[in-house]
């Protein structure tokens, strides 16, 4: 099973984020937890959460980027989901395995994250924490998706870029050695 976890603060206003979730809505065992939709008041049952992702093969969290990082909602989910004992630590294997896509939007093109852009560093400097946070509760980490200049991309790249999601979860299957991190750079 997919697992799409979205965190966007205002995903009516989301036409990335809401593209790329059309062009996947239909596949098969695909369930999709969009977590300020589902709650507002930031208090996330964490049953439930996790209860998902056990159901899961495959975790994406797909969000924009907000100041260099997740959104605030995702950041609670992983501090309030992804506990001791249950996602690392002694006795904390549930996600041990699973395989994790990150799929992320930016604001800035491509050519603003780079040493002489806006932002002075390469996106890749910012997948750190995410990666990271998958790798320590021993998920597979797979190349991540990343759409930039989401909210000036034209038509035809955002159609583009959603089929490609669709292509890339449609034809996922996990590696043949299984709990094997996917080191490949991209």
């Amino acid at each position: 099973m997919i697992l799409i976890v979205r965190a966007h603060p205002y995903p009516q206003r989301s036409r990335a984020g809401r593209a790329l979730l059309e062009a996947v809505h239909d596949l098969p065992d695909l369930e999709v937890r969009s977590l300020y939709d589902l709650y507002p008041d930031f208090d996330i049952d964490v049953a439930a959460e996790q209860a998902a992702l056990a159901r899961a093969d495959l975790v994406v969290w797909l969000h924009p980027i907000y100041w260099y990082s997740a959104p605030a909602m995702l950041k609670h989910w992983f501090d309030v989901v992804h506990l001791r004992g249950w996602a690392y630590g002694d006795g904390g294997a549930a996600l041990r395995g699973k395989h994790c896509l990150w799929v992320a939007t930016t604001g800035g093109d491509a050519s603003s994250f780079a040493e002489s852009g806006a932002h002075q560093l390469p996106f890749a400097a910012f997948e750190a924490p995410i990666r990271q946070t998958a790798k320590f509760c021993g998920m597979v980490w797979e190349p991540p998706i990343v759409l930039h200049g989401a909210n000036v991309v034209s038509n035809d790249a955002l159609e583009a870029a959603a089929n490609a999601f669709r292509e890339r979860l449609a034809a996922w299957a996990p590696s043949p050695v299984a709990g094997e991190a996917n080191t490949e750079a991209r």
